[in-house]
Order: structure tokens, then sequence, then C-alpha cells
């Protein structure tokens, strides 16, 4: 099943939902995390990347900077759609909410500050409800 690259469509349907929990941002340089601990890794020059709930990470003696809610885009969105990205960031941009985004398969994904899931919630909502 392919997914939806029409823009108004995205982000009329795009349903964000937030996930329960607290995920953190980390680097390792060697396999200390099993993969099924985590949301999902990136390698970079440096080390990889990994995500995945404070809980565990604190479990494991791992250090973060940062602390973030999860919310989840429920449209089935196409990898190579264009602006979906660029309008949820935006809109998040005009409260102050910076905004990590991770494109999975089906869905995207947007870390913001835990402090702000709620509200990024309420105004990604009011977004996709109001959007002409």
């Amino acid at each position: 099943m392919s997914g939806i690259k029409n823009l108004r469509t995205l982000i009329k349907s795009m349903e964000p939902v937030l996930n329960k929990g607290a995920y953190v941002f980390t680097t390792v340089t060697n396999n200390q995390v099993a993969r099924s601990e985590t949301l999902f890794e990136f390698k970079e020059e440096e080390g990889t990347t990994i995500v995945l709930e404070q809980s565990k990470a604190d479990e494991l003696g791992l250090s973060y900077e940062y602390i973030s809610s999860w919310i989840s885009l429920k449209i089935h969105s196409s990898l190579d759609a264009v602006g979906l990205t660029a309008a949820f960031s935006t809109e998040l941009t005009k409260y102050n909410i910076s905004c990590n985004v991770v494109a999975g398969y089906y869905h995207d994904h947007i870390f913001v500050d835990q402090k702000d899931g709620q509200k990024a919630i309420a105004i990604l909502a009011d977004f996709s409800k109001n959007y002409s």
C-alpha cells in the first residue's frame, strides 16, 4: 500500500496521537543496547544515535540531555510526499515548540520537549482541523 502524497489530505487527516511515556536521545559507540529496547537508531560518524524510553536509558546508565514526548501522525504518508514536515514544524514554531521528526515507512513521528507534549497535540489537532 503506497502512502498519501497530497499535502491537503495529509494535513487534514494527520490525526496526531500522543504516545505514553518519556523518551530520550542518546548515543552509543558499541552494541551495548539491544535493538528491541530502542524506538530507532541512526548511525552517525561520531556514534550511533538511539531513541528509547527514559526509564530504560536510566536503567542502562546512559546519559542524555533532552527528555521528549513522542507524537505519531496516524495518516500513512508517502516517503516522497512534499511539505508535511515543513507545514507542521512551521505551525509548532509559531508557539516556540521545537520538534525532531522521524519518518517511518507508514507514519511520521514527532518528538517535542516533554513539557510541550500536550500543547503540541492541541496545536497540531487545531492546525489539522482548520487547514484550508
